[in-house]
């Protein structure tokens, strides 16, 4: 998507500090992090959100779970972490590019803000 901000930073036209990459995954800190650790995952192909997400995406999820295991993992997030995407502008997404987010690094409430 031309305008997207997500897809820029996956394409490398935007720098971010990406922590990995692969052929379908980008996760890249967050410029406003909302704890010690806050690493968003987005897919390199525009999803809008997790309304657009079929039955053919099932790898591609797998995929950004695992790699989300991995770098909680080596972020030494041991202890717990969350691991979220809101969905709509009620639910706080901001930006029009389905993304996950990596919270760690500090006790979390529930139920969530």
């Amino acid at each position: 998507m031309e305008n997207c901000l997500f897809c820029k930073i996956a394409a490398g036209s935007i720098p971010s500090s990406v922590v990995y990459q692969d052929e379908a995954v980008v996760p890249f800190r967050d410029i406003n992090p909302q704890a010690p650790q806050h690493i968003l995952f987005i897919p390199r192909r525009h999803l809008s959100s997790m309304e657009d997400l079929t039955p053919e995406d099932a790898q591609l999820l797998a995929r950004i779970f695992m790699a989300a295991k991995q770098i909680a993992h080596e972020s030494g997030l041991e202890q717990g972490y969350r691991f979220l995407t809101n969905t709509g502008p009620d639910a706080g997404q901001s930006v029009s590019h389905l993304h996950f987010h990596l919270l760690g690094g500090r006790q979390f409430g529930w139920p969530p803000g």
